[in-house]
C-alpha cells in the first residue's frame, strides 16, 4: 500500500521526469531507480547509514554521490535521492519507486496487466496476448507474466479492475455453477 508521503513523493518525482523539456527518459529514471533501490536493499550497513540521524546529511550525500556516479545516475535522479535521503525517506524508495512507476502508466498511457499462465508462453504468444489486451483495455498493456499449474491450461489476466479468464479451471467452475444452479 503507496502512504501519503510515498505518493507525495513520487508524484513530485513524476511531475519533474515527464516535464516538457526535462531531459529524462522516463523509462531510464525508472531503472536507474530500480538499480539504486536494489543496491540499498542489498546492504543493511548502508539503509542503517543513511536512516541514522547521527550521520549528517552531507555525509549521506557524499556516500550516495559515490555509490551513484558508476551507476551514470541522471543528475534529476540523483538529487531526488539526495532529496529523501535529506529526509530521512529512504527506507520508502521502495514504495516510492512503485508509485512512481504506476503514474508514469498511467501518464504514458499504459494499463498494467498481471498475465497467469498454466505453463510459459512462448515469445509469439505473450506478444500476440500483449496486441489482445491493448486492443480490449484501449491502452498500451504493461505485461508481467507468471505460471501458475493449478490453472490446468490457459490464460488468466488481470488488467485493471477486469479478469479475462481463458483458462479450463475458469471454464469448469463456469460448467459447476451452471449445472448446480438447474
Amino acid at each position: 500500500m503507496l502512504s501519503v508521503v510515498s505518493a507525495r513523493y513520487a508524484r513530485a518525482l513524476a511531475d519533474v521526469v515527464t516535464a516538457p523539456g526535462s531531459g529524462v527518459d522516463p523509462a531510464l529514471a525508472l531503472s536507474q531507480l530500480r538499480s539504486i533501490e536494489a543496491v540499498v536493499a542489498d546492504s543493511q550497513t548502508l539503509r542503517t547509514a543513511l536512516g541514522s540521524p547521527a550521520v549528517s546529511p552531507s555525509r549521506k550525500r557524499a556516500v550516495m554521490r559515490r555509490l551513484l556516479e558508476p551507476m551514470k545516475v541522471h543528475e534529476k535522479v540523483r538529487n531526488f535521492i539526495f532529496v529523501i535521503v535529506d529526509h530521512r525517506r529512504i527506507h520508502e524508495l521502495g514504495s516510492i519507486v512503485d508509485g512512481f512507476e504506476v503514474l508514469l502508466d498511467q501518464r504514458l498511457g499504459f494499463i498494467a496487466a498481471d498475465v497467469r499462465s498454466a505453463h510459459a508462453l512462448s515469445d509469439a504468444q505473450k506478444v500476440s496476448l500483449g496486441a489482445q489486451l491493448s486492443r480490449l483495455s484501449g491502452k498500451k498493456a504493461k505485461l508481467k507474466f507468471s505460471t501458475d499449474p493449478a490453472l490446468i491450461a490457459g490464460v488468466v489476466a488481470h488488467v485493471g479492475s477486469t479478469v479475462y479468464d481463458g483458462s479450463v479451471r475458469g471454464q469448469l467452475e463456469n460448467l459447476r455453477t451452471k449445472l448446480g444452479a438447474k
